[in-house]
């Protein structure tokens, strides 16, 4: 069972995605809150497994409660709640620790679908929307010199990351190598490792800010939406 704790101001959204997420039989809404500081006192105590939360709360917003839930190491996966796709507070989210996000009208498939991917270790990020957010936002290297991190991954590492930054998740990255998932997962895990980040989100992170793929860079996708083949 997939346990998740609600945070929203709006006591409407949560009343309609507690509704959504308990028709589901591995989903359990366990809590809920309506700011910040009070997600955080529920995080501890109830310790889920997945964190919907509001970017912009009153008392504490969704930002600040990233930090602080990132800095205490919680194991839960924050799941960020907005109305807009493209917006700076997202990117800032995603860079403190937050696996994806959402937009408070997605379908009750595509909240379903967000909490059980974030759940699982993947990442939640439409593939045309994180290279607008990241590309718009991201600081790029002046000096034009990869980092040492990204230098040090293997061959085989470097192209897992493309992929991972052209938005494939493990089961669409094995299929492209031909390769079982574990498989995959061991090279992400040796890549987040190698890179000193908490998830493959701060990863596509480091590689932009990296200069490893960008603007004019291929990251794995081709025209189609699909990974491109050698």
């Amino acid at each position: 069972m997939t346990t998740v704790l609600l945070v929203d101001d709006q006591q409407l959204i949560r009343d309609g995605f507690t509704l959504m997420l308990n028709l589901e039989p591995d989903l359990e809404v366990v809590g809920e809150a309506g700011e910040g500081r009070a997600a955080l006192a529920l995080t501890a105590q109830l310790h889920p497994d997945v964190v919907l939360l509001d970017i912009r709360m009153p008392v504490m917003d969704g930002l600040e409660a990233v930090r602080r839930l990132t800095a205490v190491h919680t194991t839960a996966a924050i799941l960020m709640l907005t109305t807009f796709d493209l917006d700076e507070y997202v990117f800032q989210a995603l860079r403190d620790g937050a696996r994806g996000f959402l937009l408070k009208d997605a379908p009750r498939e595509q909240l379903v679908h967000a909490v059980r991917s974030v759940a699982a270790g993947e990442s939640m990020l439409a593939p045309a929307i994180t290279r607008r957010l990241i590309e718009r936002y991201v600081q790029r290297p002046v000096s034009g010199v990869m980092p040492r991190a990204l230098g040090a991954l293997t061959g085989r590492e470097q192209t897992v990351l493309r992929l991972l930054a052209g938005g494939l998740s493990n089961a669409e990255i094995a299929a492209e190598l031909v390769v079982g998932e574990a498989t995959v997962k061991t090279h992400v895990a040796r890549i987040l490792g190698k890179l000193g980040v908490r998830d493959r989100v701060q990863a596509v992170i480091a590689a932009y800010e990296g200069g490893f793929v960008g603007p004019g860079l291929p990251t794995g996708l081709g025209s189609t939406g699909a990974a491109s083949r050698p």
